[in-house]
């Protein structure tokens, strides 16, 4: 058994109970999918399944990957004007 590390600050990612947000995403996603195609069973293991590969590929990765790699393919959209279009591969310098 290992230790289970718990939130401590304001700066720890948001968590629901014992388990982090985003480790509880793909088992949630799986769940509503197990319903609307009547087969729960199927999908909630999947959806475990899917949150444990997901656990340990965010643990081998640095902090903020999954959502700098998120934004690097467009999929989250910052309107913020220091956040350049995720699109634009590369920048005129201006001067």
């Amino acid at each position: 058994m290992h230790a289970l590390d718990l939130p401590r600050g304001i700066d720890d990612p948001p968590s629901l109970l014992l388990w982090r947000l985003d480790d509880l995403i793909p088992l949630i996603l799986m769940l509503m999918i197990g319903i609307l195609a009547d087969r729960l069973l199927l999908f909630v293991l999947l959806g475990l399944g899917l949150s444990r590969l997901y656990g340990r590929f965010r643990d081998s990765r640095p902090d903020g990957f999954v959502l700098h790699w998120a934004y690097w393919h467009g999929l989250v959209p910052l309107g913020a004007r220091s956040c350049p279009n995720p699109f634009s591969r590369c920048w005129r310098g201006v001067g």
